[in-house]
């Protein structure tokens, strides 16, 4: 592998661990208040639809990025009544939420475009364009660093660097402000919470909220900067390969980052590299697109070692009296 080649790779990667890394910070939000949430694919998957679908339609792509959002939120939102306000069981929830989004996403699709299910291309406007950071051109020449920065670095959409920007920021919320030290407090101890006089509930729809918003923002990249619109399912099980990152990340932040910048590596080789001549025979083109989940699975079953959730997490909070 050439220089110019691995370069591609690693883009392709830092594009394809993008809503990843937003999932896993969103559902590390969640997990740390005690909630768990496997509803990230269906909060994504509503979130690309009604942002590529408000897009075509207004031809902003920023509106389509807050109707993306919305309907996230909106999914959280029910799955906080559900497993905080009515104490439901969070894993049900979750799987209700994907069931719920990967239906509906379709069906209204089909209803307002009649394409099968999928929504226009987006164009101009409509959807997220690649920013040129200062001084890419300049320094495209330059030895080894130049096309680092001009290839690499500079040319994702500002979804990406927005992504990247919440790694150090959900570091400092979680461990640096009273608002962490809570949050982390009510996912393993949400009785010394209350003791102390804060609201359990409202920390834990705080999480849910960041959840909702983030998983927004990850749908809404697949769907207006990644692709150029939506198709049914496109979310292709992101939401449990961050599910994943965030066990083999232990809920910690900037671990989250490197086990989603992995899980987009994988990914990357796996598009890249198909149907591969070994000689003797050609590795089938399913098997490399099944490659990223097979490691996946292998990297948890064997590297990750004992990943200790949030002690509360997945338990409604009874109040005593």
């Amino acid at each position: 592998m050439d220089f110019a080649t691995l370069l591609q790779v690693l883009d392709s990667t830092v594009r394809l661990a993008t809503p990843l890394l937003l999932a896993c910070l969103a559902g590390l939000f969640s997990e740390r208040a005690g909630i768990f949430d496997i509803g990230l694919e269906g909060k994504m998957l509503a979130a690309a639809f009604f942002s590529a679908a408000i897009a075509a339609i207004t031809g902003d792509v920023w509106m389509g990025l807050g109707a993306g959002i919305l309907a996230s939120l909106a999914l959280s939102v029910l799955h906080g009544l559900a497993s905080i306000t009515f104490r439901g069981n969070q894993l049900i929830s979750g799987v209700a939420i994907n069931f719920l989004a990967a239906g509906l996403t379709v069906l209204i699709a089909q209803d307002w475009f009649s394409q099968g299910g999928r929504t226009p291309s987006l164009i101009g406007a409509g959807r997220f364009e690649p920013i040129i950071l200062p001084g890419a051109a300049e320094f495209a020449g330059v030895p080894l660093i130049g096309p680092i920065y001009a290839e690499l670095i500079s040319g994702h959409s500002i979804l990406v660097y927005v992504a990247f920007a919440m790694v150090p920021l959900t570091w400092w919320l979680l461990y640096r402000t009273r608002f962490g030290l809570r949050l982390r407090a009510v996912g393993e101890a949400p009785e010394a919470v209350d003791t102390a006089g804060v609201s359990v509930v409202g920390l834990r729809f705080v999480a849910v909220g960041i959840c909702g918003i983030l998983c927004g923002v990850a749908g809404a990249y697949l769907a207006t900067a990644l692709q150029a619109g939506f198709v049914k399912d496109m979310t292709a099980g992101r939401g449990f390969i961050a599910l994943a990152a965030l066990i083999f990340a232990k809920w910690r932040p900037w671990y989250a980052l490197y086990a989603c910048l992995l899980f987009g590596l994988l990914q990357a080789v796996a598009l890249r590299y198909q149907n591969i001549d070994l000689g003797a025979f050609v590795v089938p083109v399913q098997f490399m697109d099944a490659l990223p989940y097979i490691l996946t699975v292998v990297i948890l079953a064997g590297f990750v070692g004992k990943a200790i959730p949030p002690r509360a997490g997945g338990e409604p909070y009874v109040k005593e009296r």
